[in-house]
């Protein structure tokens, strides 16, 4: 599956395909004008990726005031979750953020969340705290961070 995906910038054309794949992940999804953001804010962060023409997955980074990176989300479409997709977008925009000199990449994670937080350490973040109350009905956080080897 992995050698079959095609992992590019996101497009405008891409959002509403993205959105969708948001909104059948999370419970409290971005709203669309929020990818609009992301898309304009950081382009070269914001990756999709496509099998068959289709977006199957994405991935958005930012960098955070101290030079951190950070995974704002990251989502895979149903049918294509435990297929190496999730791990080849994060692996690709820690590339590039490597590549923009950023040496330290965080995120946060639903404590529930058991696929991601596998997927997280499977390739070296760290729990290192907890956001506690960080979703709407009041659910924790783990925060993550991956130290990007020089």
């Amino acid at each position: 599956m992995e050698d079959d995906l095609n992992v590019r910038r996101a497009r405008r054309s891409d959002l509403r395909e993205i959105y969708l794949i948001e909104v059948n992940s999370f419970p409290y999804p971005y709203p669309i004008e929020a990818f609009l953001t992301f898309l304009i804010l950081y382009p070269q962060y914001f990756l999709v990726a496509e099998h068959n023409n289709s977006i199957v997955g994405y991935v958005i980074g930012s960098i955070d005031s101290d030079g951190t990176g950070h995974i704002i989300s990251l989502a895979v479409h149903p049918s294509y979750r435990g297929k190496g997709v999730g791990k080849k977008l994060l692996l690709t925009v820690e590339k590039i953020m490597k590549e923009n000199g950023i040496h330290r990449i965080k995120l946060e994670v639903s404590i529930n969340n058991k696929a991601a937080l596998a997927l997280y350490k499977s390739v070296g973040y760290k729990v290192v705290g907890m956001e506690r109350s960080y979703y709407p009905d009041g659910s924790d956080a783990y925060v993550m961070f991956k130290e990007l080897s020089n």
